[in-house]
């Protein structure tokens, strides 16, 4: 079949996805909001997160036209393609949508879960695929997009004469330029990502120190100041935070296969007809994961008294089902587009689907109560905190081995399968890169439900504090617990699902990131203005086109044996720590001045009683002020950095920061989510009472908060916006092709 035939699936796809999304927000809409207090506090969170987000935007669009007007002046120079700056903005506006929407999604949600689980006879379920339907907002409202926008640039680059050239040479062209969108993605996804996790935990923090261990408080006590910026937070960080970030996710493996699969013809020096067909192969494939996502949604349903266990193969079910379904039907579409070697690429794409899952029962293991890690650390809460967070740092150093190992035999089967080898010759390395970026397409081709998966978790947590605030009673706020619990760990399953999409993301992006250069090389060589540059090591842009990634790594001298490459790689790797200590500390500064606040108004007995109401919009502002003022400097740096390391370094170092950058932020993101989240399941699990030593308000449970409140920016702040990271400096470093290569020749 035509690969143009099968290609027109994308936006159909896309625009399925986006109707699906539009049933599931309008059928939670009619779905009964509650009592008129249940209104009220909805209310209240919703206006705050709207609030918190407008404001975040705002800042954001400073940066973004910043940025924009750059790319303006490097495409003016022949450093970039002239479209760059208009994709780069669209990238930023589809992620921060998605992010926008998915949270609208969750704050109208919520209170109508609480009232759901009010049922005695069917309430867990009903709250579960109400909770659950809510959440796959987000996750098909990020896959719609993602394919919309991509579709949607392609046939504007394809069809308008934007850019020159015809048959293979012309498809590197359209693939490496549609990447710079994903970089608008990418800083949009981080700033939601770090100012969300900011905001969220200052006021969780907050919350648990003072509320539960100084007042006994019970979890979302409406006493308690905190309680509302807590859940506000839920809804910026991990839900808004979240969609920014997957779409970034997703985008990016798409578009970075493309390139690949591009450069893969064109080093075989294949034809244009096979050019298309691994062009389309990411894209089609994302569209009919996209389609069978959907189809998993409606699977996912429990019984009333259900177990962690049984709740969480509820949703199992929905996942394995749909990956099942994209595993035949990738299959068929390789078939169809009559790739050579569709069997190989097959494999590779069952592969990443493997990876994916493997990741995400890892992260189960590590951070469900059923299992022993947490279990551990909630024994250790018998001796106090200390233990409870040396236990915690344990099971999280721990936890990183197997992720590693998927990573790395997932990594090496995609390439074998691909490549048919390991033979490292320039065809075989093409298309073993080629089947690596696929790979990553597959791991993400299931986003649609798992990020469902993730949204359902703040969406029962915010039921929970609903059903808290508004007195309905331990019946109904034990099923909003039994969906919370289940939501923990989902929500870090989801974080390991991201970090482990994003490792094989950023392995295409930096082979991706050798096609930029290779194109930026030829533009600044067939440059009158900068022809003189070109006299040694490259030549004419005619002459860079014809070279395989092996000679041009040689060229630039990327070998471990050049000092640049080494000091990068240390860069890379320091900059992850960097960036976290950054995150802690903003976090820190934030709660510390949440705790002051929080005990200022618990100081009035009024308030501590109850006879007056808790001023909730003064914790909602200390925690938007300070997301706002501390998220810029980590942000900035992932968009500085490469660029300095290209000028200090040139091309060299800017491979080593890439790589190292990868290796340390990829180990210590899984450490730092897997840690957070089996801290948050040991407090959790005492608080169940299933075991001799569990129990609310003894000194063992509140052992356990203080390890809790240190995992809360660990797995919400500093952990996920590590894969952001990663991905965002290769991002930077593929739109900045041009001028690494000025500066390593200058």
């Amino acid at each position: 079949m035509e690969p143009q035939t099968l290609f027109w699936l994308v936006p159909a796809a896309s625009l399925i996805a986006l109707l699906f999304a539009a049933i599931f927000f309008f059928n939670m809409k009619k779905a009964d909001e509650g009592t008129d207090r249940m209104k009220e506090i909805a209310g209240y969170v919703r206006e705050g997160a709207m609030a918190y987000l407008k404001q975040q935007y705002k800042v954001v669009a400073i940066f973004f036209a910043i940025i924009a007007v750059v790319f303006g002046v490097m495409a003016y120079f022949g450093l970039q393609n002239n479209i760059v700056p208009v994709a780069f903005l669209t990238g930023g506006i589809f992620s921060g949508l998605a992010g926008f929407i998915g949270m609208k999604t969750a704050t109208y949600a919520s209170g109508r879960v609480a009232e759901a689980c009010r049922d005695e006879h069917d309430g867990l379920n009903r709250g579960l695929k109400l909770a659950f339907r809510s959440g796959a907002v987000l996750g098909l409202t990020v896959v719609g997009f993602g394919l919309l926008d991509i579709s949607a640039w392609y046939l504007i680059l394809d069809n308008t004469g934007l850019v020159q050239g015809e048959g293979v040479s012309k498809l590197v062209e359209i693939t490496t330029i549609m990447l710079t969108f994903g970089m608008g993605a990418s800083l949009q996804a981080l700033f939601a990502r770090v100012g969300g996790g900011i905001y969220t935990k200052a006021a969780d923090v907050g919350a648990d120190l003072v509320g539960k261990t100084e007042f006994h408080f019970n979890e979302d006590d409406p006493r308690n100041p905190a309680t509302i910026a807590d859940n506000v937070g839920d809804n910026v960080g991990d839900v808004a935070g979240m969609g920014a970030d997957l779409y970034e996710s997703y985008a990016g493996s798409i578009l970075a296969s493309a390139a690949l699969g591009a450069a893969a013809v064109a080093s075989a020096h294949g034809t244009p007809e096979q050019g298309l067909q691994m062009v389309m192969a990411p894209m089609i494939i994302g569209a009919v994961g996209a389609i069978l996502s959907v189809l998993g949604i409606f699977i996912v349903r429990t019984k009333q008294g259900a177990t962690q266990s049984q709740l969480m193969a509820a949703l199992n079910r929905g996942i394995n089902f749909s990956g099942v379904l994209i595993a035949l039907a990738a299959a068929g579409v390789l078939y169809l587009l009559g790739i050579e070697n569709w069997l190989g690429l097959w494999g590779s794409i069952v592969i990443g689907l493997v990876v994916g899952i493997l990741i995400g029962k890892v992260t189960e293991y590590y951070t469900s109560f059923e299992y022993k890690p947490v279990k551990f650390i909630a024994e250790n809460a018998t001796t106090g905190p200390a233990t409870v967070i040396i236990s915690g740092i344990g099971v999280g150093m721990i936890s990183t081995c197997w992720p590693v190992i998927f990573i790395v035999l997932g990594t090496i089967g995609a390439y074998l399968c691909a490549a048919g080898g390991l033979e490292f010759s320039s065809a075989n390395l093409s298309m073993g890169l080629y089947g690596i970026g696929i790979a990553a397409v597959g791991m993400l081709s299931t986003l649609g439900l798992t990020l469902a998966t993730d949204a359902y978790g703040p969406i029962s947590d915010n039921a929970g504090g609903n059903a808290e605030m508004s007195g309905l009673g331990e019946s109904v706020r034990s099923r909003t617990d039994a969906l919370d619990a289940l939501g923990n760990t989902t929500a870090a399953t989801g974080k390991g699902f991201a970090i482990g999409s994003a490792a094989l993301t950023a392995l295409a992006l930096l082979a991706s990131y050798i096609e930029e250069l290779k194109i930026a090389a030829g533009r600044l060589g067939d440059a009158d203005i900068t022809l003189s540059l070109f006299s040694g090591p490259i030549g004419k842009g005619t002459e860079v086109a014809t070279w395989d990634i092996a000679t041009f790594m040689s060229k630039f001298e990327v070998t471990l044996m050049n000092p640049k490459v080494l000091l990068g790689i240390f860069i890379g790797a320091m900059l992850s720590f960097l960036f976290c200590g950054l995150t802690m500390n903003a976090v820190g500064r934030a709660a510390k001045r949440m705790v002051e606040e929080v005990r200022s108004q618990l100081s009035d007995k009024d308030v501590l009683e109850g006879r007056k109401k808790a001023d909730y919009a003064r914790c909602v502002g200390i925690s938007t002020q300070g997301a706002q003022r501390e998220m810029i400097v980590p942000s900035l740096i992932a968009v500085v950095v490469p660029i300095l390391t290209g000028l200090f370094m040139g091309v060299a170092g800017v491979f080593g920061l890439l790589a190292g950058g990868l290796a340390g932020g990829f180990v210590l993101a899984v450490f730092m989510a897997n840690s957070g989240g089996a801290w948050d399941n040991a407090k959790k699990f005492i608080e169940t009472g299933d075991a001799a030593f569990c129990g609310k308000h003894t000194p063992i449970h509140d052992a356990s908060v203080v390890g809790d409140t240190v995992g809360d920016p660990f797995k919400d702040t500093s952990g996920p916006s590590l894969n952001i990271l990663i991905k965002l400096m290769s991002m930077v470093s593929i739109v900045t092709a041009g001028l690494n290569i000025v500066f390593s020749l200058l």
